[in-house]
Protein backbone atom coordinates (compact mmCIF):
# COMPACT_ATOMS: atom_id res chain seq x y z
CA UNK A 1 0.00 0.00 0.00
CA UNK A 2 1.09 3.39 -0.90
CA UNK A 3 0.88 5.48 1.94
CA UNK A 4 -0.23 9.23 1.71
CA UNK A 5 1.52 12.27 2.40
CA UNK A 6 -1.12 14.20 4.62
CA UNK A 7 -0.24 15.80 8.38
CA UNK A 8 -1.94 13.57 11.15
CA UNK A 9 -3.18 16.28 13.94
CA UNK A 10 -5.12 14.92 16.73
CA UNK A 11 -8.92 15.51 16.83
CA UNK A 12 -9.03 17.51 20.07
CA UNK A 13 -11.98 18.82 22.40
CA UNK A 14 -9.83 22.03 22.95
CA UNK A 15 -9.84 23.07 19.32
CA UNK A 16 -13.41 23.00 18.82
CA UNK A 17 -13.69 26.10 21.43
CA UNK A 18 -10.64 27.89 20.10
CA UNK A 19 -11.99 27.84 16.64
CA UNK A 20 -15.37 28.94 17.79
CA UNK A 21 -13.75 32.01 19.50
CA UNK A 22 -11.80 32.91 16.47
CA UNK A 23 -14.02 32.26 13.40
CA UNK A 24 -17.18 33.05 15.58
CA UNK A 25 -16.23 34.81 18.27
CA UNK A 26 -19.01 37.51 18.03
CA UNK A 27 -22.09 34.63 18.59
CA UNK A 28 -23.33 34.57 21.20
CA UNK A 29 -24.13 32.00 24.37
CA UNK A 30 -27.40 32.95 26.41
CA UNK A 31 -28.80 31.06 29.69
CA UNK A 32 -31.07 31.47 31.80
CA UNK A 33 -29.88 30.81 35.16
CA UNK A 34 -30.23 29.51 38.45
CA UNK A 35 -30.19 32.43 40.64
CA UNK A 36 -32.60 33.70 38.03
CA UNK A 37 -31.23 36.93 35.75
CA UNK A 38 -30.48 35.74 31.86
CA UNK A 39 -26.86 35.37 31.17
CA UNK A 40 -25.32 36.42 27.83
CA UNK A 41 -21.88 36.35 26.72
CA UNK A 42 -19.50 35.62 23.73
CA UNK A 43 -18.12 32.24 22.23
CA UNK A 44 -14.91 34.82 22.35
CA UNK A 45 -16.24 35.15 25.78
CA UNK A 46 -16.45 31.33 26.86
CA UNK A 47 -12.80 30.76 25.18
CA UNK A 48 -10.95 33.32 27.81
CA UNK A 49 -13.17 31.90 30.76
CA UNK A 50 -12.86 27.90 30.18
CA UNK A 51 -8.46 29.62 29.87
CA UNK A 52 -9.28 30.70 33.18
CA UNK A 53 -10.99 27.43 34.53
CA UNK A 54 -8.35 25.36 33.57
CA UNK A 55 -6.01 26.95 35.33
CA UNK A 56 -8.14 26.05 38.23
CA UNK A 57 -8.96 22.52 37.43
CA UNK A 58 -4.47 22.36 37.21
CA UNK A 59 -4.21 24.34 40.95
CA UNK A 60 -6.77 21.65 42.23
CA UNK A 61 -4.59 19.24 40.91
CA UNK A 62 -6.85 17.37 38.51
CA UNK A 63 -4.98 15.54 35.48
CA UNK A 64 -4.88 13.28 32.69
CA UNK A 65 -7.65 10.89 33.05
CA UNK A 66 -9.13 11.70 36.03
CA UNK A 67 -12.41 12.46 36.25
CA UNK A 68 -14.71 15.20 37.26
CA UNK A 69 -18.76 15.03 37.55
CA UNK A 70 -20.48 17.89 36.87
CA UNK A 71 -24.34 17.77 38.46
CA UNK A 72 -26.12 20.99 36.84
CA UNK A 73 -28.90 22.40 34.16
CA UNK A 74 -28.04 24.07 30.78
CA UNK A 75 -26.29 26.76 31.38
CA UNK A 76 -23.06 28.66 30.31
CA UNK A 77 -20.89 27.23 33.28
CA UNK A 78 -21.75 23.78 32.68
CA UNK A 79 -20.68 24.44 28.99
CA UNK A 80 -17.58 25.97 30.02
CA UNK A 81 -16.82 22.81 32.37
CA UNK A 82 -17.48 20.74 28.99
CA UNK A 83 -14.44 22.33 27.19
CA UNK A 84 -12.00 23.10 30.79
CA UNK A 85 -12.18 19.72 31.90
CA UNK A 86 -11.74 17.48 28.72
CA UNK A 87 -9.41 19.95 27.61
CA UNK A 88 -6.65 19.25 30.15
CA UNK A 89 -7.02 15.30 29.53
CA UNK A 90 -9.46 14.79 32.26
CA UNK A 91 -12.45 13.38 31.83
CA UNK A 92 -15.86 15.06 32.40
CA UNK A 93 -18.53 13.17 33.86
CA UNK A 94 -22.12 14.67 33.79
CA UNK A 95 -24.35 12.62 36.28
CA UNK A 96 -28.55 13.02 35.82
CA UNK A 97 -29.82 15.11 38.61
CA UNK A 98 -32.70 12.99 37.98
CA UNK A 99 -31.58 9.48 38.97
CA UNK A 100 -32.35 7.80 42.18
CA UNK A 101 -29.93 8.83 45.06
CA UNK A 102 -28.75 5.14 45.00
CA UNK A 103 -27.75 5.35 41.42
CA UNK A 104 -25.97 8.61 41.48
CA UNK A 105 -24.32 7.04 44.62
CA UNK A 106 -23.37 4.17 42.10
CA UNK A 107 -22.37 6.23 39.20
CA UNK A 108 -20.42 8.80 41.45
CA UNK A 109 -18.19 5.89 43.42
CA UNK A 110 -17.74 3.60 40.02
CA UNK A 111 -16.31 6.53 38.34
CA UNK A 112 -14.20 7.42 40.90
CA UNK A 113 -14.96 10.92 40.72
CA UNK A 114 -12.17 13.12 42.06
CA UNK A 115 -14.75 16.33 42.48
CA UNK A 116 -18.07 17.30 41.74
CA UNK A 117 -19.42 20.84 40.56
CA UNK A 118 -22.93 21.47 41.32
CA UNK A 119 -25.86 23.94 40.70
CA UNK A 120 -26.33 25.57 43.26
CA UNK A 121 -30.18 24.45 43.70
CA UNK A 122 -29.38 21.17 43.89
CA UNK A 123 -26.56 20.96 46.37
CA UNK A 124 -29.38 19.33 48.72
CA UNK A 125 -28.90 16.09 46.57
CA UNK A 126 -25.43 16.29 46.87
CA UNK A 127 -25.59 16.83 51.22
CA UNK A 128 -27.89 14.23 51.22
CA UNK A 129 -25.26 11.75 50.21
CA UNK A 130 -22.47 13.27 52.38
CA UNK A 131 -20.52 10.03 53.80
CA UNK A 132 -21.39 7.93 50.95
CA UNK A 133 -19.05 9.35 47.99
CA UNK A 134 -15.82 8.32 49.35
CA UNK A 135 -13.23 9.49 46.17
CA UNK A 136 -14.50 13.14 46.05
CA UNK A 137 -12.05 15.13 47.35
CA UNK A 138 -13.92 18.65 46.75
CA UNK A 139 -17.15 19.83 45.92
CA UNK A 140 -17.57 23.07 43.72
CA UNK A 141 -20.66 25.25 43.65
CA UNK A 142 -21.41 26.53 39.96
CA UNK A 143 -22.21 30.40 41.75
CA UNK A 144 -20.63 33.11 42.53
CA UNK A 145 -20.03 34.59 46.07
CA UNK A 146 -22.83 36.40 46.47
CA UNK A 147 -24.97 33.41 46.52
CA UNK A 148 -22.90 30.77 48.25
CA UNK A 149 -25.04 28.46 51.05
CA UNK A 150 -24.28 30.09 54.33
CA UNK A 151 -23.96 27.00 56.13
CA UNK A 152 -23.76 23.07 54.17
CA UNK A 153 -23.72 19.64 54.93
CA UNK A 154 -20.95 19.24 53.05
CA UNK A 155 -17.76 20.52 54.69
CA UNK A 156 -15.60 23.17 52.49
CA UNK A 157 -17.39 23.94 49.83
CA UNK A 158 -15.99 25.88 46.66
CA UNK A 159 -17.54 28.56 44.42
CA UNK A 160 -16.99 28.55 40.84
CA UNK A 161 -16.84 32.09 40.48
CA UNK A 162 -14.00 32.30 43.30
CA UNK A 163 -11.69 29.72 41.46
CA UNK A 164 -12.27 31.35 37.87
CA UNK A 165 -11.28 35.08 39.93
CA UNK A 166 -7.61 36.66 38.89
CA UNK A 167 -6.29 33.78 36.66
CA UNK A 168 -5.08 34.05 33.25
CA UNK A 169 -7.03 34.29 29.99
CA UNK A 170 -5.04 32.19 28.17
CA UNK A 171 -4.09 28.62 28.56
CA UNK A 172 -1.54 26.45 26.50
CA UNK A 173 -3.71 23.70 25.72
CA UNK A 174 -2.28 20.36 25.37
CA UNK A 175 -1.71 17.96 22.78
CA UNK A 176 -2.51 14.32 23.12
CA UNK A 177 -3.47 11.15 21.54
CA UNK A 178 -6.95 11.80 20.17
CA UNK A 179 -7.84 8.42 21.43
CA UNK A 180 -7.87 9.79 25.06
CA UNK A 181 -10.89 9.83 27.19
CA UNK A 182 -13.02 13.12 27.13
CA UNK A 183 -16.44 12.28 28.62
CA UNK A 184 -18.39 9.51 30.44
CA UNK A 185 -22.23 9.05 30.21
CA UNK A 186 -23.74 6.44 31.87
CA UNK A 187 -26.93 4.72 30.55
CA UNK A 188 -30.21 5.69 32.64
CA UNK A 189 -31.93 1.56 32.37
CA UNK A 190 -34.58 0.31 34.44
CA UNK A 191 -32.67 -2.38 35.36
CA UNK A 192 -29.77 -3.16 36.42
CA UNK A 193 -26.58 -0.78 37.45
CA UNK A 194 -26.39 2.29 34.65
CA UNK A 195 -23.45 1.36 32.26
CA UNK A 196 -20.69 3.86 31.06
CA UNK A 197 -20.19 5.03 27.63
CA UNK A 198 -16.80 6.60 27.74
CA UNK A 199 -16.22 8.86 24.57
CA UNK A 200 -12.87 9.83 23.06
CA UNK A 201 -11.76 13.15 21.62
CA UNK A 202 -12.17 11.58 18.39
CA UNK A 203 -15.27 10.16 18.66
CA UNK A 204 -16.68 13.46 19.73
CA UNK A 205 -15.16 15.88 17.55
CA UNK A 206 -16.13 13.12 14.64
CA UNK A 207 -19.52 13.17 15.97
CA UNK A 208 -19.91 16.78 15.62
CA UNK A 209 -18.84 16.84 12.59
CA UNK A 210 -21.01 14.06 11.28
CA UNK A 211 -24.42 16.08 12.75
CA UNK A 212 -23.21 19.06 10.52
CA UNK A 213 -23.24 17.22 7.80
CA UNK A 214 -26.31 15.61 7.92
CA UNK A 215 -28.43 18.89 6.42
CA UNK A 216 -31.89 18.02 8.46
CA UNK A 217 -29.65 19.37 11.61
CA UNK A 218 -29.67 22.78 10.64
CA UNK A 219 -27.05 24.22 12.84
CA UNK A 220 -25.59 27.35 10.65
CA UNK A 221 -24.60 30.45 11.97
CA UNK A 222 -27.38 32.07 10.63
CA UNK A 223 -29.50 29.83 13.52
CA UNK A 224 -29.98 30.30 16.94
CA UNK A 225 -30.75 26.91 19.12
CA UNK A 226 -32.06 25.60 22.33
CA UNK A 227 -30.88 22.47 23.70
CA UNK A 228 -33.97 21.55 25.70
CA UNK A 229 -32.49 17.87 25.88
CA UNK A 230 -30.12 17.67 29.15
CA UNK A 231 -26.25 18.62 29.08
CA UNK A 232 -26.37 15.29 31.95
CA UNK A 233 -28.20 13.63 28.68
CA UNK A 234 -25.74 12.02 26.44
CA UNK A 235 -23.88 15.60 26.18
CA UNK A 236 -26.97 17.18 24.77
CA UNK A 237 -27.12 15.04 21.75
CA UNK A 238 -24.13 16.97 20.51
CA UNK A 239 -24.96 20.48 20.49
CA UNK A 240 -22.77 21.91 22.68
CA UNK A 241 -19.55 20.86 19.98
CA UNK A 242 -21.82 20.75 16.99
CA UNK A 243 -22.96 24.33 17.15
CA UNK A 244 -19.71 26.42 18.08
CA UNK A 245 -18.22 24.84 15.19
CA UNK A 246 -21.17 25.87 13.07
CA UNK A 247 -20.93 29.35 14.64
CA UNK A 248 -25.04 28.89 15.85
CA UNK A 249 -26.01 31.09 18.95
CA UNK A 250 -26.33 28.53 21.87
CA UNK A 251 -29.66 29.41 24.17
CA UNK A 252 -29.67 27.18 27.50
CA UNK A 253 -32.75 27.55 29.64
CA UNK A 254 -31.43 26.51 33.08
CA UNK A 255 -33.98 24.40 35.31
CA UNK A 256 -37.17 25.90 33.72
CA UNK A 257 -38.78 23.64 30.88
CA UNK A 258 -42.56 24.25 31.28
CA UNK A 259 -43.99 25.09 28.12
CA UNK A 260 -44.97 28.80 29.58
CA UNK A 261 -40.71 29.43 30.07
CA UNK A 262 -39.54 27.90 27.29
CA UNK A 263 -42.30 29.55 25.33
CA UNK A 264 -41.14 33.08 27.06
CA UNK A 265 -36.96 32.24 26.39
CA UNK A 266 -37.80 31.03 22.19
CA UNK A 267 -39.39 34.52 22.20
CA UNK A 268 -36.67 36.76 23.79
CA UNK A 269 -33.94 34.65 22.09
CA UNK A 270 -35.24 34.79 18.46
CA UNK A 271 -34.88 30.75 18.78
CA UNK A 272 -35.14 29.00 15.01
CA UNK A 273 -34.64 25.37 16.30
CA UNK A 274 -34.64 23.42 19.74
CA UNK A 275 -34.15 19.51 20.59
CA UNK A 276 -35.57 17.85 23.38
CA UNK A 277 -37.89 14.77 24.25
CA UNK A 278 -41.46 14.09 23.26
CA UNK A 279 -42.55 15.04 26.59
CA UNK A 280 -41.13 18.68 27.08
CA UNK A 281 -42.74 19.34 23.57
CA UNK A 282 -46.29 18.07 24.32
CA UNK A 283 -45.97 21.13 26.99
CA UNK A 284 -44.74 23.66 24.24
CA UNK A 285 -47.55 22.52 21.97
CA UNK A 286 -50.48 23.70 25.11
CA UNK A 287 -48.76 26.51 25.94
CA UNK A 288 -48.63 27.36 21.77
CA UNK A 289 -52.49 26.27 21.95
CA UNK A 290 -52.79 28.85 24.89
CA UNK A 291 -51.26 31.62 23.19
CA UNK A 292 -52.97 30.89 19.45
CA UNK A 293 -49.19 31.25 17.80
CA UNK A 294 -45.45 29.34 18.27
CA UNK A 295 -42.55 31.53 19.32
CA UNK A 296 -41.34 34.59 17.06
CA UNK A 297 -38.26 32.67 14.70
CA UNK A 298 -38.98 28.98 15.68
CA UNK A 299 -39.44 27.18 12.68
CA UNK A 300 -37.87 23.50 13.53
CA UNK A 301 -38.20 20.89 16.25
CA UNK A 302 -36.06 17.89 16.68
CA UNK A 303 -37.14 15.50 18.40
CA UNK A 304 -35.69 12.33 19.66
CA UNK A 305 -35.01 10.19 23.23
CA UNK A 306 -38.43 8.63 22.72
CA UNK A 307 -40.56 7.50 19.50
CA UNK A 308 -42.31 10.73 18.09
CA UNK A 309 -46.19 10.40 18.08
CA UNK A 310 -47.37 11.08 14.44
CA UNK A 311 -50.34 13.19 16.12
CA UNK A 312 -47.89 15.60 17.94
CA UNK A 313 -45.97 16.16 14.41
CA UNK A 314 -49.06 17.32 13.22
CA UNK A 315 -49.69 19.43 15.33
CA UNK A 316 -46.50 21.45 14.93
CA UNK A 317 -46.15 21.09 11.06
CA UNK A 318 -50.36 21.78 10.73
CA UNK A 319 -50.83 24.20 13.25
CA UNK A 320 -48.14 26.16 13.50
CA UNK A 321 -45.97 25.31 10.14
CA UNK A 322 -42.66 24.53 12.53
CA UNK A 323 -40.80 21.90 10.68
CA UNK A 324 -40.23 18.48 12.57
CA UNK A 325 -37.10 16.22 12.38
CA UNK A 326 -37.19 12.97 14.42
CA UNK A 327 -33.90 11.48 15.39
CA UNK A 328 -33.05 8.30 16.94
CA UNK A 329 -29.71 7.41 19.09
CA UNK A 330 -28.43 5.92 22.25
CA UNK A 331 -25.91 6.60 24.97
CA UNK A 332 -23.96 4.07 23.31
CA UNK A 333 -23.92 5.88 20.09
CA UNK A 334 -22.45 9.30 21.09
CA UNK A 335 -25.88 9.73 20.50
CA UNK A 336 -27.17 10.52 16.90
CA UNK A 337 -27.70 7.88 14.57
CA UNK A 338 -30.26 8.35 12.54
CA UNK A 339 -32.59 11.90 11.31
CA UNK A 340 -36.19 11.87 9.86
CA UNK A 341 -36.58 14.39 7.25
CA UNK A 342 -38.47 13.82 4.17
CA UNK A 343 -36.58 13.40 0.60
CA UNK A 344 -37.20 16.43 -1.77
CA UNK A 345 -39.22 14.20 -3.79
CA UNK A 346 -41.95 13.73 -1.03
CA UNK A 347 -42.34 17.66 -0.23
CA UNK A 348 -45.38 17.56 -2.52
CA UNK A 349 -47.23 14.19 -0.65
CA UNK A 350 -50.10 15.65 1.47
CA UNK A 351 -49.34 16.26 5.19
CA UNK A 352 -50.98 12.64 6.54
CA UNK A 353 -48.10 10.84 4.28
CA UNK A 354 -45.19 13.00 5.39
CA UNK A 355 -45.90 12.65 8.71
CA UNK A 356 -45.84 9.15 8.25
CA UNK A 357 -42.42 9.32 7.02
CA UNK A 358 -41.42 11.57 9.65
CA UNK A 359 -42.60 9.19 12.41
CA UNK A 360 -40.01 6.84 11.39
CA UNK A 361 -36.31 7.43 12.85
CA UNK A 362 -34.81 7.72 9.63
CA UNK A 363 -31.64 7.64 7.43
CA UNK A 364 -28.42 7.13 9.16
CA UNK A 365 -25.94 9.43 9.56
CA UNK A 366 -22.95 8.85 7.79
CA UNK A 367 -20.36 6.60 9.19
CA UNK A 368 -22.78 4.24 11.35
CA UNK A 369 -22.77 0.94 10.02
CA UNK A 370 -26.22 -0.70 10.41
CA UNK A 371 -28.08 -4.23 10.15
CA UNK A 372 -30.61 -5.83 11.47
CA UNK A 373 -30.27 -9.95 12.32
CA UNK A 374 -32.84 -12.62 13.70
CA UNK A 375 -32.90 -14.72 16.61
CA UNK A 376 -29.89 -16.66 15.51
CA UNK A 377 -27.76 -13.70 14.17
CA UNK A 378 -28.59 -13.88 10.92
CA UNK A 379 -28.79 -10.62 8.59
CA UNK A 380 -31.85 -9.45 7.20
CA UNK A 381 -32.72 -7.85 4.04
CA UNK A 382 -33.19 -4.29 3.68
CA UNK A 383 -36.50 -4.39 2.03
CA UNK A 384 -38.48 -2.40 4.84
CA UNK A 385 -40.77 -5.22 5.87
CA UNK A 386 -38.60 -7.78 7.58
CA UNK A 387 -37.27 -7.13 11.03
CA UNK A 388 -35.27 -7.83 13.65
CA UNK A 389 -32.55 -6.71 16.18
CA UNK A 390 -30.59 -3.83 15.10
CA UNK A 391 -27.31 -3.98 15.47
CA UNK A 392 -24.60 -0.79 15.18
CA UNK A 393 -20.78 0.02 14.60
CA UNK A 394 -18.59 3.02 13.62
CA UNK A 395 -16.44 5.47 14.96
CA UNK A 396 -19.06 7.26 17.04
CA UNK A 397 -20.21 3.92 18.86
CA UNK A 398 -18.61 2.60 21.89
CA UNK A 399 -16.94 -1.30 21.86
CA UNK A 400 -17.01 -1.88 25.37
CA UNK A 401 -18.71 -0.19 29.18
CA UNK A 402 -16.85 1.68 31.44
CA UNK A 403 -15.07 -1.01 33.58
CA UNK A 404 -17.39 -3.34 33.29
CA UNK A 405 -16.62 -6.13 31.25
CA UNK A 406 -19.69 -8.46 32.15
CA UNK A 407 -22.19 -6.09 30.88
CA UNK A 408 -20.40 -5.61 28.12
CA UNK A 409 -20.42 -9.66 26.90
CA UNK A 410 -24.04 -9.16 26.24
CA UNK A 411 -23.86 -5.77 24.46
CA UNK A 412 -21.57 -6.59 21.97
CA UNK A 413 -21.33 -9.49 19.32
CA UNK A 414 -18.24 -11.44 18.16
CA UNK A 415 -17.65 -9.07 15.66
CA UNK A 416 -17.75 -5.92 17.55
CA UNK A 417 -21.61 -4.63 16.60
CA UNK A 418 -23.17 -3.55 18.82
CA UNK A 419 -26.63 -4.97 20.35
CA UNK A 420 -28.80 -2.04 20.38
CA UNK A 421 -31.73 -4.06 21.89
CA UNK A 422 -34.62 -2.31 18.92
CA UNK A 423 -36.66 -4.20 17.11
CA UNK A 424 -36.76 -2.49 13.71
CA UNK A 425 -36.83 -2.39 9.71
CA UNK A 426 -34.33 -0.58 7.50
CA UNK A 427 -35.65 0.20 4.27
CA UNK A 428 -33.74 -0.29 0.56
CA UNK A 429 -33.11 3.05 0.85
CA UNK A 430 -31.53 3.22 4.67
CA UNK A 431 -34.59 4.65 6.63
CA UNK A 432 -34.82 3.13 10.28
CA UNK A 433 -38.12 2.01 11.40
CA UNK A 434 -38.22 0.98 15.21
CA UNK A 435 -40.82 -1.56 15.54
CA UNK A 436 -39.94 -1.61 18.97
CA UNK A 437 -37.91 -3.02 21.78
CA UNK A 438 -36.88 -6.12 22.50
CA UNK A 439 -38.05 -6.21 25.79
CA UNK A 440 -41.39 -4.41 25.11
CA UNK A 441 -42.85 -6.09 21.70
CA UNK A 442 -45.71 -7.87 22.29
CA UNK A 443 -45.58 -11.59 21.02
CA UNK A 444 -49.53 -12.70 20.19
CA UNK A 445 -50.52 -16.02 18.66
CA UNK A 446 -47.46 -16.05 17.19
CA UNK A 447 -48.04 -12.81 15.33
CA UNK A 448 -45.76 -9.47 16.69
CA UNK A 449 -47.56 -6.07 17.81
CA UNK A 450 -45.68 -2.89 18.15
CA UNK A 451 -46.17 -1.19 21.47
CA UNK A 452 -44.72 2.18 19.81
CA UNK A 453 -47.42 2.05 17.26
CA UNK A 454 -50.45 1.06 19.80
CA UNK A 455 -48.85 3.84 21.79
CA UNK A 456 -49.16 6.00 19.05
CA UNK A 457 -52.71 5.41 17.60
CA UNK A 458 -54.01 5.71 21.15
CA UNK A 459 -52.27 9.62 21.37
CA UNK A 460 -54.20 10.80 18.36
CA UNK A 461 -57.29 10.64 20.45
CA UNK A 462 -58.20 13.69 21.44
CA UNK A 463 -58.95 13.20 25.04
CA UNK A 464 -55.75 11.08 25.44
CA UNK A 465 -52.69 13.24 26.79
CA UNK A 466 -50.01 9.78 27.01
CA UNK A 467 -50.33 6.51 26.96
CA UNK A 468 -48.04 3.46 27.44
CA UNK A 469 -49.11 -0.26 25.96
CA UNK A 470 -47.67 -3.32 28.02
CA UNK A 471 -48.08 -7.42 27.70
CA UNK A 472 -50.59 -9.25 29.80
CA UNK A 473 -50.53 -13.19 29.73
CA UNK A 474 -52.87 -14.57 28.15
CA UNK A 475 -53.40 -18.90 27.83
CA UNK A 476 -54.49 -19.14 24.63
CA UNK A 477 -52.75 -16.32 22.70
CA UNK A 478 -49.23 -15.86 24.47
CA UNK A 479 -49.44 -12.01 25.31
CA UNK A 480 -51.86 -9.89 24.95
CA UNK A 481 -51.71 -5.67 24.88
CA UNK A 482 -53.12 -3.77 27.40
CA UNK A 483 -53.28 0.16 26.97
CA UNK A 484 -52.80 2.42 29.97
CA UNK A 485 -53.76 6.38 29.29
CA UNK A 486 -53.60 9.57 30.82
CA UNK A 487 -56.68 11.67 30.07
CA UNK A 488 -56.07 15.18 28.62
CA UNK A 489 -57.29 17.60 31.74
CA UNK A 490 -61.06 17.83 31.42
CA UNK A 491 -61.46 14.71 29.26
CA UNK A 492 -64.38 12.35 30.01
CA UNK A 493 -63.49 10.06 27.68
CA UNK A 494 -64.46 6.35 28.56
CA UNK A 495 -62.22 2.65 27.90
CA UNK A 496 -64.73 2.24 25.17
CA UNK A 497 -64.07 5.96 23.36
CA UNK A 498 -60.70 4.60 22.91
CA UNK A 499 -61.56 1.20 21.50
CA UNK A 500 -64.27 2.82 19.22
CA UNK A 501 -61.28 4.57 17.96
CA UNK A 502 -58.37 2.62 17.39
CA UNK A 503 -60.92 0.48 15.77
CA UNK A 504 -60.31 2.41 12.88
CA UNK A 505 -56.29 3.06 13.46
CA UNK A 506 -54.87 -0.25 13.98
CA UNK A 507 -55.60 -4.20 12.92
CA UNK A 508 -58.34 -5.83 15.00
CA UNK A 509 -56.05 -8.49 16.64
CA UNK A 510 -53.90 -4.84 17.46
CA UNK A 511 -56.66 -4.04 20.04
CA UNK A 512 -56.02 -4.05 23.93
CA UNK A 513 -57.63 -6.40 26.33
CA UNK A 514 -57.55 -3.91 28.41
CA UNK A 515 -57.75 -0.35 28.93
CA UNK A 516 -56.82 1.73 32.01
CA UNK A 517 -56.68 5.20 32.71
CA UNK A 518 -54.09 6.36 35.46
CA UNK A 519 -53.24 9.83 36.69
CA UNK A 520 -49.81 9.64 35.16
CA UNK A 521 -47.34 7.09 33.97
CA UNK A 522 -44.00 6.58 35.50
CA UNK A 523 -40.97 7.88 33.54
CA UNK A 524 -36.97 7.24 33.48
CA UNK A 525 -34.54 9.83 34.43
CA UNK A 526 -34.04 10.78 30.68
CA UNK A 527 -38.02 10.91 29.60
CA UNK A 528 -38.51 7.77 28.96
CA UNK A 529 -41.69 5.44 29.75
CA UNK A 530 -40.91 3.08 32.54
CA UNK A 531 -42.08 0.04 31.49
CA UNK A 532 -40.68 -2.23 34.14
CA UNK A 533 -43.07 -0.14 36.80
CA UNK A 534 -46.55 -0.42 34.58
CA UNK A 535 -45.67 -4.39 34.42
CA UNK A 536 -45.17 -4.70 38.06
CA UNK A 537 -48.58 -2.68 38.68
CA UNK A 538 -50.34 -3.59 35.49
CA UNK A 539 -48.70 -6.86 33.89
CA UNK A 540 -50.72 -9.80 35.63
CA UNK A 541 -54.38 -7.99 34.73
CA UNK A 542 -56.85 -10.71 33.53
CA UNK A 543 -57.20 -10.64 30.39
CA UNK A 544 -57.85 -14.39 29.37
CA UNK A 545 -62.10 -13.78 29.44
CA UNK A 546 -61.11 -11.07 26.22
Amino acid sequence: MLEGLMMNAPLLISDVLEYAGEIHGSRRVVSRTVEGPIHSYTYADAVRRVARLAHALVDLGVGGGDRVATLAWNGYRHFELYYGISGIGAVCHTINPRLFPEQIVYIANHAEDRFLFVDLDLLPIVEALAGRLPTLEGVVVMTDAGHMPADSKVPGLLCYEDLLSDREETFPWPSFDEHTASGLCYTSGTTGNPKGALYTHRSTVLHSLILLAAGEARLTQHDTVLPVVPLFHVNAWGLPFAAPIAGANLIFPGPKLDGGSLFDLMEEAEVTATWGVPTVWLGLLDEMDRRGRKPRGLDLVVVGGAAAPPPMIERFERDFAIQVVHGWGMTETSPVGTFGSIPPEADGLPLADQVAMKARQGRFLFGVGHKIVDDRGRALPHDGVAFGELLVRGNTIASAYYDDSEAARGAFDDEGWFRTGDVATISPNGVLNIVDRAKDVIKSGGEWISSIDLENAAIGHPGIAEAAVIAAPHPKWGERPVLIAVKREGSDVTAGDVKAYLETKVAKWWLPDAIVFAESLPHTATGKLQKTELRKKYGDLDVADE
